[in-house]
């Protein structure tokens, strides 16, 4: 056994699929996991994470209930822990998701992002590449692009898009990307890469947009905008993503990059301003704060690859996913409050009061 805190520990052996999910304690990883273990109950799933700020073991309260579910307590960029854990499990796919994805943290403290976001994928491919995989899928972002403008909304994200980042956390990210595509053309690792839109839906750390707004509203509180609000994101329900993910790292060609959007563009008042409604809060709520450095303006993805080549599209509605995100935060209080009640609220403070 791993010399590491493990939970669950599901027999090996026969045709099942071993799928490791780095990250798999954040928000889309656990979205992943529960996906998995829905859609596919043969396969064997290990989650691997460290474990901080944004990795909730709650979040897997439930999965930890399925013999087919194992929690490891790691971090990607141990090497020791890695090749143990390759050792035991033989896992036939990696799904990577681990990484710290904050742009406001990374603008803080940058070294940390290079250090999970870079050299944690290069610990777990040279593992790949020891102990052999059917799979490695490296879950990225469409902020590798950077930004498109505000008065061409007919320009959209391509996989064929060069790469031009805004902040040390996207760049981060295409340094990973980067490494990822090279370890397949150098080494022949099979690989393949997913460039996401903004998600959102259940286990949304309440850092990020949409879960900030809903708990700030919720207990009557200001709600921070940027600048004037005007940022435009391309919204992806999580589950839409998870299928996505899913067929790209089965079906999807190896050493390929696919885009995944949702089809759903609003700026982020607009995105407030819904949240308000669903609560039957008032807009008064809202306060305008110091634009953050570097902020990009819009992102939107053209997913024609992934639909043409695997018949994915996204079938969420940002109407419809919104209204089941905010009741998921109704219904799942204790989950965000006791994350509110830690250290999280320092770091509130830190980002907003003076802006």
């Amino acid at each position: 056994m791993l010399g590491i805190p493990c939970i669950g520990a599901p027999e090996q052996g026969g045709t099942k699929v071993n799928i490791v999910v780095t990250g798999g304690a954040g928000f889309i990883g656990s979205n992943f996991i529960y996906y998995l273990l829905k859609h596919h109950p043969e396969d064997h799933v290990i989650c691997l994470d460290a474990l901080t700020y944004a990795g909730n073991l709650a979040t897997l309260e439930e999965a930890m209930k399925n013999d087919q579910f194992r929690f490891i307590r790691g971090d990607i960029a141990d090497r020791d822990i890695v090749e143990k854990l390759f050792e035991e499990v033989k896992p036939d796919i990696i799904v990577n998701f681990a990484a710290e994805s904050h742009v406001d943290r990374s603008i803080v403290d940058p070294g940390v992002f290079l250090r999970t976001n870079i050299m944690g994928t290069q610990v777990l491919m040279d593992a790949c590449r020891k102990y052999g995989i059917t799979r490695f899928h490296q879950v990225s972002t469409d902020e590798v692009y950077g930004d498109l403008p505000l008065d061409q909304p007919e320009l959209f994200f391509t996989e064929d898009t060069p790469i031009h980042t805004s902040s040390p956390y996207s760049a981060s990210k295409a340094s990973a990307d980067l490494l990822v595509l090279a370890y397949s053309r150098t080494f022949g690792l099979p690989v393949s890469i997913t460039r996401c839109s903004n998600n959102y839906g259940p286990y949304h750390f309440p850092e990020k947009l949409i879960p900030l707004m809903i708990s700030r509203a919720l207990a009557d509180q200001s709600l921070p905008v940027y600048g004037k609000g005007e940022n435009i994101r391309d919204w992806l329900y999580v589950e839409d993503h998870c299928s996505a993910i899913d067929l790209v790292m089965r079906l999807g060609r190896a050493g390929e990059v696919y885009n995944v959007g949702g089809h759903n563009e609003y700026t982020n008042i607009e995105v407030v301003r819904t949240i308000l409604r669903e609560l039957k809060k008032p807009e008064s709520l809202i306060t305008y704060v110091t634009d953050r450095p570097g902020h990009d303006m819009r992102y939107a993805i053209d997913p024609a690859k992934i639909h043409s080549e695997l018949g994915w599209l996204p079938s969420t509605k940002f109407q419809d996913g919104i209204k089941l995100t905010v009741q998921w935060y109704l219904e799942n209080r204790f989950w965000w409050v006791n994350i509110l009640e830690g250290d999280y609220q320092n770091y509130y403070e830190t980002m907003y009061a003076n802006r």
